[in-house]
């Protein structure tokens, strides 16, 4: 069965190289250092050291897994330009009926993320991405959510 490409920007794998870089260069080797202290200990039946290390391994290992499996499946898309249209690695400026003023900059799943800071990233699968993938300046549109909202889109610029 053929799996469906994960839309990625180019920021979000470099960000991925990097955690997968560290968790084989410094977080596989530090764990492996933490088995062979607590092997070092004796008994490994109630060895709450040993314990820990096999369960961070795990974990290492898993996210390892993960990543590559992400790298085979992903497809690196072009950011935003200034243009038009919003596209992935835009940043966002809207307004909500309220009044109140939004920054988010769009992306791909993976790289999702609604409280990083300095704005949240906003998946381009989540309702809110859908409806402002295309969309251009001074459009208002309605974000089809649970308790769908207008908002109007005020800027739209190149990420940084």
């Amino acid at each position: 069965m053929a799996e469906d490409k994960m839309i990625m920007t180019k920021d979000g794998m470099e960000k991925l190289d990097r955690e997968y870089r560290h968790l084989i260069d410094v977080e596989r080797p530090d764990v492996i250092a933490a088995l062979q202290a607590a092997r070092a200990q004796g008994d490994l039946s109630e060895n709450a050291d040993y314990d820990a290390a096999r369960n961070r391994q795990a974990q290492i290992e898993a996210r390892i897994t993960e990543i590559e499996h992400i790298k085979d499946i992903a497809v690196v898309v072009e950011e935003g330009k200034q243009g038009k249209k919003i596209s992935l690695g835009n940043l966002v400026t809207y307004k909500e009926n309220d009044g109140s003023k939004s920054i988010v900059k769009i992306v791909g799943t993976v790289e999702a993320d609604p409280f990083a800071t300095p704005y949240p990233l906003v998946s381009n699968e989540s309702a809110l991405g859908i409806a402002l993938l295309g969309q251009v300046v001074g459009n208002k549109i309605m974000v089809e959510s649970d308790e769908p909202y207008e908002i109007e889109i005020e800027k739209v610029e190149v990420a940084k």
